[in-house]
């Protein structure tokens, strides 16, 4: 009997994996870390978010219209059924606006007003829609919140790339712990 050594196969690019110590791609939702390579199936997902996003927000304007429909049916007289209308167009612009600062800049970005979630989780709920929107339409250019996570993969990156170069040199110089001799 004899032993084969296998031949190594090509990486492909689901199959890289960083060295130990490397930074790691963050995943983003419904695309993994696709987005880093653009590989496997992102072009197909690319087309599936928009078209999920535009779904979801037609289903919730339906909910959003049944529910003020109910309201309508009371008959409390047309000044509270414009002030609700007006609320939840405020409510949906406000919730476009966080949504789409979020997918652009970071989470990590929001201030005042927009980064707080309990206080005003109410009016995020009631702006649903246009949050979808703001979704659907920042989907359309990229995965959303892709440029935040790529700026941020790609600093760390060049972070650690310096790091080692840094180290190439003579690996063992800056050992902690051995003294150098005094002579």
């Amino acid at each position: 009997m004899t032993e084969e050594t296998p031949t190594p196969q090509p990486a492909t690019a689901g199959d890289r994996t960083p060295p130990a110590g490397a930074p790691r791609p963050e995943p983003i939702r419904w695309f993994g870390t696709s987005w880093v390579d653009r590989g496997g199936d992102y072009r197909l997902r690319r087309v599936l978010v928009p078209v999920g996003a535009l779904l979801a927000a037609a289903a919730a304007a339906f909910l959003l219209r049944l529910a003020v429909d109910g309201i309508r049916v009371a008959d409390n007289g047309g000044f509270l059924n414009g002030l609700l209308l007006a609320a939840v167009a405020i409510c949906s612009l406000l919730a476009a606006l966080r949504t789409w600062k979020v997918l652009t800049e970071g989470k990590e970005s929001l201030t005042g007003w927009m980064a707080e979630d309990k206080s005003l989780g109410v009016a995020w709920v009631i702006g649903g829609v246009g949050a979808l929107l703001a979704y659907f339409v920042r989907s359309l250019r990229e995965a959303p919140g892709e440029a935040v996570r790529r700026a941020r993969y790609e600093k760390e990156l060049a972070q650690y790339e310096r790091r080692q170069a840094g180290r190439s040199g003579r690996p063992g110089a800056r050992t902690p712990g051995r003294a150098g001799r005094k002579r």
